[in-house]
């Protein structure tokens, strides 16, 4: 195995660190203009990270411009650590969060996109340190790995292997043969939608700087908001919460899916099976939710004290498809106490943690795809028990799907339970009960934000000793990298040069 090339993959990280100052600066622009009294520190932050990654970057600009499997794979793993190293600078500089492990913590449930937070009083935190939250989700939604590929070429840099890392799913749908033209245009309807968003919001009632946070939060499907009560804040205007719910379900299918409805491709999208269950199991989870909220349920919902009965039913509806989209999707935006509807449904949402939005999308969690594959790979084993000479491939999309695909997916699924198990464990050894260790493990593992227990939505995860902090945080991280580009590099036959 050849030697690793240390230069570019130092060249990248300031190139990452670049990018990442370079968005600073928005939120200094924002803060100078709310005269919050923090611009002066942003913008220290932001030189900082900047200056950081010009050394970086200057230092190994005589490196060989070849790029290999491993490579990718560290340059994944450490951009995002140092992505997160370097984007806390903002919180301590302005000691908003004046303790590393909390500024850590945070930082990197908003590169992740989970949208845990150790805030108590989030309206008080000055405007420029609330757009950088929602702008390390942002970032985070869509990969800097990503935006880094459509870069690379400007330095004589191939990108696939970043690709390949990024997006380690069972399949690479790709929109152009280039991926840089993939990434390109993937940005342009990240884009395109954020601003859609944000203008929607602000028709319907939502101020400007709340507008802009929340589109930003809702299609990385991160769940940062500028809110104490997050979305509920707005219980009542139904209006607003429609629209995120329209976006929770467009940033949780599958960008490529997009792309094809631009393009005029409906049929392409009808057709594709991960998008028609994605579709079901959003309208089924729904409709049991709404039931039950709608008989059972008396909290959580709307604050009109007496409504009628067509507003007890439209608002058990609503709230039954936000969350269900919030927790599907992996947003984690709250428009209400979903853990104290009833215990059935406490149970029906933990269960829905490890579902996750499509492949290609910004959620995170397992993925519906591998939901699919998984089920079919297990109804074709009971046709092989009473057939066990014939032929039976699982099929995709109407096509055969190689076993090792097959397997790879068997086995991340393995992977992510084993670390849901360790990680629940983890926690319960740090003197949690049981549902804030199981929830809190499978919430940063799955990217989600809300848990149960001492972590339920109306909660936060400040109440962690900041060893379960940290814990969340590496969590987290294998979570949004889909488990094998972060624990590959922890292995011993990684590093070895043959």
């Amino acid at each position: 195995m050849p030697k690793l090339n240390y230069k570019i993959i130092l060249h990248i990280m300031g190139l990452l660190l670049l990018c990442n100052g370079g968005f600073m600066i928005i939120a200094t622009l924002v803060s100078w203009f709310y005269k919050d009294g923090v611009t002066v520190q942003i913008a220290g932050a932001s030189i900082t990270t900047m200056f950081i990654g010009v050394l970086l970057m200057f230092f190994t600009r005589e490196h060989r411009k070849e790029m290999k499997q491993r490579e990718g794979y560290i340059i994944v793993t450490f951009g995002w650590i140092f992505m997160a190293f370097s984007g806390m600078l903002p919180y301590l500089f302005t000691e908003s969060i004046p303790t590393i492990t909390n500024a850590f913590f945070e930082t990197m449930s908003g590169y992740t996109t989970t949208g845990a937070t150790i805030l108590n009083d989030i309206e008080v935190i000055p405007e420029g340190i609330l757009l950088w939250r929602s702008l390390t989700h942002w970032i985070g939604g869509m990969g800097i790995i990503v935006l880094a590929v459509a870069i690379l070429p400007l330095l004589g840099i191939g990108g696939m292997q970043l690709f390949a890392a990024e997006a380690p799913g069972p399949s690479a749908d790709k929109l152009k043969p280039r991926i840089t033209d993939t990434a390109k245009r993937l940005w342009f309807i990240y884009v395109g939608y954020t601003v859609a968003e944000m203008i929607l919001l602000k028709v319907a009632g939502m101020g400007m700087f709340d507008a802009a946070n929340h589109a930003l939060s809702t299609l990385s499907t991160g769940g940062f908001s500028t809110k104490n009560a997050s979305v509920a804040y707005w219980n009542h205007k139904p209006i607003i919460q429609y629209i995120i719910i329209l976006f929770m379900f467009l940033a949780g299918m599958n960008f490529v899916m997009s792309y094809f409805a631009f393009k005029g491709r409906v049929q392409r999208i009808l057709r594709d099976e991960e998008f028609k269950w994605y579709v079901i199991f959003i309208t089924s989870f729904t409709i049991i939710a709404a039931f039950l909220i709608y008989f059972y349920a008396d909290v959580g919902l709307s604050s009109i004290e007496h409504p009628m009965v067509w507003g007890e039913a439209e608002s058990a509806f609503r709230h039954a498809l936000f969350q269900v989209l919030s927790v599907i999707t992996t947003t984690g935006f709250v428009s209400a106490d979903f853990s104290i509807w009833t215990p059935f449904l406490t149970i029906f949402f933990f269960g829905l943690f490890f579902l996750g939005g499509s492949a290609g999308s910004t959620s995170g969690g397992v993925k519906v795809v591998r939901h699919i594959i998984m089920i079919r790979n297990g109804i074709t084993e009971f046709k092989r028990t009473l057939h066990p000479n014939a032929i039976l491939p699982v099929r995709y999309n109407g096509k055969s799907i190689r076993g090792e695909i097959v397997f790879n997916i068997l086995g991340f699924f393995i992977l992510y339970m084993l670390a849901f198990i360790i990680g629940a464990i983890g926690l319960a050894s740090l003197g949690l009960d049981f549902s804030t260790a199981i929830g809190g493990a499978a919430s940063s593992l799955g990217n989600i934000g809300p848990a149960f227990g001492a972590l339920s939505p109306v909660n936060n995860f400040d109440v962690l000793p900041s060893a379960g902090k940290w814990w969340c945080a590496f969590l987290m991280l294998i979570g949004r990298l889909e488990l094998f580009t972060v624990l590959i590099i922890l292995t011993p036959f990684f590093w070895r040069n043959r």
